[in-house]
């Protein structure tokens, strides 16, 4: 008798499964912020960010409205943990391309891991008009690139509640004052409360360590949104951040929440699944 309980056991413990746990975000961003969320493989995101002028502008640029910064990106997911994007902002007209790998995956049964890491880094090139001063004092396309490098560390708590924080390094060949530092740090984090199946509240913050900018920057602060509907993610959200590039909103946002300097602005991501998978996997 002992030794067919001993059999049911170990077949018990073979027959357990790993299973990875998905959607602790509705998208792949927070909001400006990278998620725990990667595109699943054979998968490519459209996405459309927008950013309108700030709700102090007054009447007359109808409270933000008359302004307009855009990006567009593309998304694409090579497997389930390596994922590859490029895209382009109109206002700092920066050319961006990113690649975003899951180190470790949360997971329960088999394998029990309770949080998930994620390695970031992405490449940003402006193509803003340089004076001619600056060509004159030897101005190359290196000078043009910036870097953003970024651990993304986080859990989904519950199957309302996900929270991550962000430790950041931004590398900038070029700054615009020799009183900034080229390499700056920052921590962020961010969080996400499910209200029913297609609705969700985020929230997300980066703290700049000082003495690394001008006085003028600000800590980004995005508060939003997200509406799912299908295919599609609508993401609605406040921020005091202009820029859309990650150097943008991470080391260049000079708007201050106290002063009203509010930008509302909204990202749309819609799905296509390019190579269909040969199999599924179990998630929770």
């Amino acid at each position: 008798m002992q030794a067919q309980d001993d059999l049911l056991d170990l077949l018990g413990e073979e027959a357990e499964e790993t299973e990875y746990v998905k959607a602790s975000f509705k998208t792949t961003r927070v909001i400006n912020a990278q998620s725990l969320e990667n595109v699943a493989g054979g998968v490519l995101d459209f996405k459309i960010n927008h950013r309108f002028g700030m709700l102090n502008s007054g009447a007359r640029e109808l409270f933000g409205l008359d302004a307009a910064n855009v990006r567009i990106g593309l998304d694409y997911g090579i497997t389930d943990w390596l994922m590859i994007g490029i895209g382009r902002s109109s206002q700092s007209k920066v050319y961006e391309t990113f690649v975003k790998a899951k180190i470790l995956r949360q997971s329960t049964g088999k394998k029990n891991m309770p949080l998930s890491v994620i390695w970031y880094s992405s490449l940003g090139l402006h193509d803003r008009e340089v004076s001619e001063e600056r060509k004159d004092l030897g101005f190359e396309m290196k000078h043009r690139m910036a870097y953003t490098h970024q651990l993304i560390i986080g859990s989904r708590l519950s199957k309302a509640t996900s929270i991550e924080i962000l430790p950041t390094f931004v590398h900038k060949n070029l700054v615009p004052k020799s009183s900034e530092n080229n390499q700056i740090f920052l921590l962020g984090i961010a969080g996400r409360q499910k209200i029913n199946k297609r609705i969700a509240l985020n929230i997300e913050y980066f703290y700049l360590l000082p003495d690394q900018v001008s006085d003028d920057i600000k800590q980004s602060l995005s508060l939003g949104l997200d509406i799912e509907t299908g295919g599609h993610v609508f993401q609605l959200h406040f921020t005091n951040s202009t820029g859309l590039p990650d150097t943008g909103f991470l080391t260049e946002t000079t708007g201050d929440w106290l002063d009203g300097d509010i930008h509302f602005g909204f990202n749309i991501s819609r799905v296509f699944t390019i190579v269909k998978p040969n199999r599924k996997k179990k998630g929770v």
